[in-house]
């Protein structure tokens, strides 16, 4: 099990900034590459970032390139996703989860966090 928490979401102005954290509990947070997912309302979940096990090369979708960072800290168990630029279409909720190794579909990750919510107001 590796339980997940994110942190950092709410309101913001259209080109303001946001920071997205996931804390991760257990021993195993380096052994899972980490992705950032997010679901509009009435939309399906789609991919937002990856990031490997060890860090390194990091993807993203199109419609974050250049705006969204994704990092970790394998010491303090966390993932962050940095938000800049924001549009009114990043309204969402944000979810962080876990896959034994890269993956860019949401059934190949094992955990999941809560979620949290992102609005950005035009």
């Amino acid at each position: 099990q590796v339980p997940l928490v994110e942190s950092g979401g709410g309101l913001v102005q259209a080109g303001g900034s946001l920071r997205l954290s996931c804390a991760a509990s257990g021993r195993t947070f380096s052994s899972y590459a980490m992705g950032w997912f997010r679901q509009a309302p009435g939309k399906e979940r789609e991919f937002v970032a990856i990031i490997p096990r060890s860090g390194g090369s990091t993807s993203y979708a199109d419609s974050v390139k250049g705006r969204f960072t994704i990092s970790r800290d394998n010491v303090k168990n966390t993932v962050y996703l940095q938000m800049d630029s924001l549009k009114p279409e990043d309204t969402a909720v944000y979810y962080c989860a876990a896959a034994p190794r890269t993956a860019y579909y949401a059934p190949q990750y094992d955990y999941w966090g809560q979620g949290t919510q992102v609005t950005v107001s035009s």
